[in-house]
């Protein structure tokens, strides 16, 4: 097993792993890193989402960067606005106390606090294709000293349309740099485009495998913010086993449901990077021998964590990215038994939810809240189970006169009852729990969906808008804003009915993608590209 001793990292930026919770480095981490440190070569690096990537190319950039230069000296492009923050993100909690300045620069962010802070000496950017060239086009984003060029998800750029913006950018980085591609797969365009502007290369590739175990049922349920908290102790009293890790964004989070739980009986800890060492690994190991079942985190304090025969996982929090979602729910459904990833999302979230099923190329399907009878139901059986055990055991001889003094002046049926009463009454009434309802997406806005099919396909859009009908089911009224063009089409529809189209289109034999997709946030079409182009530009 490699360490990252190993791998040639200074012992500032191994206290900064540590603290991060890295145990081990991932397969392209261990052959990434010292690629980077000890050469000077171009390097293309081919592995999947969720395998560690941004922090195979984050570390040694810590490492060789001078500090406070006030001038960019890399520049990283990523497909989205998500993957941008994620990756700024995750940079700044793995540079410990080396002085660097990070910013995203990404479409929906003020353009003003970008223009201050790049003004102000920044010394790296990561930025969405868009966004970048606009700084370029300003002159507000000087590169003449920029020494690394960092492309992340170049196969996912090329699929969104961006390869021409990309080449723009490229041409205004100087030749004297060194330029690092990281994609999940490599098409041609993406191999003609190494050529192109990559000097002598090594290529690291890791062999694909699947990002989230198949024995991992992932659900997802649609509650208000307010109302998680209930929902979280409904679906722990549904279930006949749970023993799973609560993931928290915050350590304010952490603290307040953990509280929460506790106060209402269950077992249960939080678990976050303000405690001590000491108080932390004294928690981990109640969790681990089961003294707790469950177990409130952020991702922070969970990393390192190996715990068997976890029965759930939890995203109480929507996690950043799908990095995240990744390592979050490859907790559970492991050594060939069965696990359950469940993750809380608010109306608002449902667009970066399926930015996250997409990348993680994970089948998150929509689950229903537990009803309170259905609770109640559960409890009473698991009540008789036991009781019942005890009834067969035998060892309640010492009730024996008791019982029969109560069977002096009651009958059988009074006695249990009121026993049940006495003992239960808060665990099976109902008015303990609130009936939740999942709230309306439909009455919270609409998104936009990219539909690969135009007038070259003999579509008008009357046959368009009943193809669509027939096949999913929703209703032609529920369609709006259809812009057809020669190639594809975009339509506007809630999100209930997005959610139904695009699990009707989901799977096409004749092509790589579904025939319906997510669009992102602003349209660009461009002549030379045509089909390329379909997915709108994020800025």
């Amino acid at each position: 097993m490699q360490t990252f001793e190993q791998l040639g990292l200074s012992a500032q930026t191994l206290e900064a792993v540590k603290q991060k919770g890295f145990e081990e480095p991932t397969p392209i981490q261990a052959r990434v890193i010292p690629a980077i440190l000890g050469g000077e070569k171009d390097i293309i690096g081919q592995a999947q989402t969720g395998t560690g990537k941004t922090a195979a190319f984050a570390l040694p950039l810590i490492e060789l960067l001078e500090e406070n230069l006030e001038e960019v000296s890399a520049l990283i492009l990523a497909p989205t606005r998500e993957l941008a923050l994620q990756i700024s993100e995750e940079i700044n909690s793995l540079k410990g106390n080396k002085r660097l300045d990070v910013i995203p620069v990404y479409g929906g962010q003020s353009m003003d606090v970008q223009l201050r802070r790049l003004k102000k000496g920044v010394d790296i950017v990561v930025g969405t294709p868009g966004r970048i060239m606009d700084h370029l086009r300003r002159k507000t984003l000087k590169l003449k000293n920029l020494k690394y060029m960092i492309l992340d998800e170049a196969d996912e750029m090329l699929n969104m349309g961006f390869i021409e913006d990309i080449e723009f950018i490229l041409g205004h980085t100087p030749q004297e740099k060194r330029t690092l591609l990281f994609s999940a797969t490599m098409p041609g365009p993406i191999r003609d485009l190494a050529k192109k502007y990559m000097k002598e290369t090594v290529s690291l590739k890791v062999e694909s495998e699947n990002l989230t175990t198949d024995l991992t049922r992932q659900i997802y349920f649609e509650v208000s913010r307010d109302d998680k908290f209930e929902a979280l102790c409904q679906l722990i009293d549904i279930e006949e086993e749970f023993y799973g890790l609560v993931f928290c964004r915050t350590k304010n989070d952490v603290d307040t449901v953990s509280s929460r739980l506790i106060e209402r009986g269950y077992d249960a800890e939080g678990l976050h990077g303000d405690m001590t060492q000491a108080v932390r690994q004294k928690v981990m190991d109640r969790f681990k021998k089961r003294h707790i079942s469950i177990l409130v985190a952020t991702d922070v304090a969970a990393r390192g964590l190996d715990v068997q025969d976890l029965t759930h996982v939890v995203n109480f929090s929507l996690p950043q990215g799908p990095e995240a979602y990744v390592h979050r729910i490859g907790r559970t459904g492991r050594a060939g038994k069965q696990g359950t990833a469940v993750t809380f999302i608010t109306p608002a979230e449902y667009r970066k939810l399926g930015f996250i099923q997409k990348i993680a190329k994970s089948e998150i399907t929509k689950g229903k809240l537990p009803k309170v009878e259905d609770i109640i139901e559960r409890k009473k059986s698991t009540l008789f189970e036991e009781l019942s055990e005890i009834i067969q055991t035998g060892e309640w001889d010492e009730y024996k006169a008791f019982a029969r003094e109560l069977l002096e002046t009651h009958s059988p049926e009074e006695a249990v009852c009121a026993l049940l009463k006495h003992a239960f009454k808060e665990d099976l009434d109902p008015e303990q729990y609130r009936s939740l309802s999942s709230p309306s997406m439909a009455k919270k806005g609409k998104t936009k969906l990219f539909v690969a099919l135009g007038r070259k396909n003999g579509l008008g859009k009357r046959e368009l808008v009943s193809l669509i009908e027939k096949k999913s089911g929703v209703k032609s009224s529920e369609i709006d804003n259809l812009q057809m063009f020669d190639d594809y089409s975009f339509i506007s529809v809630h999100f209930r009915a997005a959610e139904a189209i695009l699990k009707a289109f989901s799977k096409n034999e004749k092509r790589n993608r579904p025939l319906v997709e997510l669009a992102s946030e602003k349209t660009g079409k461009s002549k030379k590209e045509g089909f390329k182009t379909f997915y709108k530009k994020k800025r």
